[in-house]
């Protein structure tokens, strides 16, 4: 049993909702099996009623087959089961014919003409009400159960019912049908609007990833372009100088390593997300991300007036969980809370529906998420911590109770203090003119 739990907890809502649609519908021939064991056949011959059994129970096996791949198509796994529809309706036809012409003709007078029509009418509304599933439009399914009505009261009259019973008929098949058929209807539309969530909620995270790299690409492109042209120029007037024995040469190539190193050092911070993330635009996005996907979210907490570099590093800790929310587990409820204790920030990310193997920290963009921590001397941990619940919590101490006094932020900032002393290089556009001087004034002085 807890077998059982576990796997019914650790599959997504799309396929929770599928599961129990299926199963719903696949109860609906063994319905009918049982409402033809509770009906009365003593007015009916031995082989009349051994025959009528025989094709019962050949509609509900046709039934079940039919409504099975007719769910797999809804669920994108194979083509429409258009032979298997067409056979299911036929038969629930033909079969809806032999009950009525059983009831008309079989003895037993009418409390038994009473039963096989209630065959009929069940017959009818449970073949019609599998058949439309694989219907594409709703005013199709309808149509169906209209026709099926007035086929039910046609076929009635010529077979000899009297015209009042055969219009009770037609109405019985026509509520019955009509209600099995609505409950079709909407469940093939509950069906395909919970998997476009589904979607919706992998395409989220997918562009949030597509975001990212996007915004890496930019930085690096940004970042790298202008500092590559320059050192191709350098290096080809270096080139020149040196072809001509100039002492300028050595001059500019010094300056193309001190460019090389100073683009080393921006890549650097570009790889690990140089950019500060505003902790309160990602408490909010959070928000908002969550609760577009069908997850309550409760965001506690605020970010003002906390140091930028403890909002930047606690607020990649907010997308990145926000992210896993998306992707892994079940969740339904999500809770983030921020609290400032007395020398440090504590950030708590909690969700359910998590599943049962989920992971403990190892992934990894809980490891980028670490060592951005790191840099401000935060600790990050991650782990279930009950029953289908996973918690992330981030603790970040204050600048000023740091135990290092952020030893890696100090080095970063005397690092950007130290660039931002040195001469900037000649850009592009400068040193092309001073390029051309210096080359045509070494060709004057051959």
């Amino acid at each position: 049993m807890r077998g059982l739990r576990t796997w019914w907890r650790d599959m997504s809502t799309a396929a929770k909702v599928e599961t129990y649609t299926r199963w719903s519908f696949l109860g609906f021939p063994v319905a009918e099996l049982l409402a033809l064991g509770t009906t009365p056949f003593g007015h009916l011959r031995l082989a009349s009623a051994s025959w009528l059994l025989a094709l019962v129970i050949a509609h509900a096996l046709l039934s079940l087959v039919t409504t099975s791949r007719t769910f797999d198509w809804l669920c994108g796994r194979r083509e429409r089961p258009v032979n298997l529809l067409a056979s299911l309706g036929a038969a629930t036809g033909a079969l809806g014919v032999v009950t009525l012409a059983l009831g008309k003709h079989g003895s037993g007078g009418p409390d038994a003409a009473g039963s096989m029509y209630t065959v009929t009418v069940g017959v009818l509304g449970f073949g019609l009400c599998l058949t439309v599933l694989g219907f594409d439009r709703r005013k199709h399914a309808f149509l169906s159960v209209v026709g099926a009505a007035i086929g039910t009261g046609g076929v009635s009259v010529l077979l000899g019912i009297p015209l009042a019973a055969a219009s009770g008929l037609a109405v019985a098949v026509l509520l019955v049908a009509g209600f099995l058929t609505s409950a079709s209807v909407f469940s093939v539309w509950l069906l395909k609007a919970v998997y476009e969530l589904h979607e919706a909620r992998d395409t989220l995270a997918r562009l949030a990833v597509a975001e990212e790299r996007l915004r890496f690409g930019r930085d690096l492109h940004d970042v790298m372009g202008r500092n590559l042209a320059v050192i191709a120029l350098k290096s080809e007037l270096a080139v020149q100088l040196a072809r001509r024995e100039r002492p300028e040469a050595l001059e500019q190539m010094i300056e193309v390593q001190r460019i090389a190193q100073e683009t080393q050092s921006e890549v650097r911070a570009v790889v690990r997300g140089y950019r500060a993330a505003d902790l309160s635009a990602e408490l909010a996005g959070a928000r908002g991300v969550l609760t577009a996907a069908g997850i309550e979210c409760e965001v506690t907490g605020s970010g003002l007036g906390l140091p930028q570099e403890v909002q930047s590093a606690l607020g990649w800790v907010v997308r990145e969980a926000t992210t896993n929310v998306l992707r892994h587990g079940n969740a339904v409820r999500c809770s983030v809370a921020l609290r400032r204790e007395d020398d440090r920030v504590v950030l708590t990310v909690q969700n359910d529906g998590a599943p049962e193997q989920a992971s403990s920290g190892r992934g990894s963009g809980l490891a980028g998420l670490r060592e951005r921590l790191a840099e401000v001397d935060g600790t990050l941990t991650a782990a279930p911590c009950g029953e289908g619940l996973f918690r992330v919590t981030a603790e970040v101490p204050l600048p000023e109770h740091a135990p290092h006094g952020h030893p890696r932020r100090a080095k970063a900032e005397a690092g950007a203090a130290a660039d931002r002393a040195a001469p900037r290089s000649a850009g592009v556009d400068e040193a092309r003119p001073r390029f051309n001087k210096i080359v045509a004034t070494s060709e004057v002085t051959s």
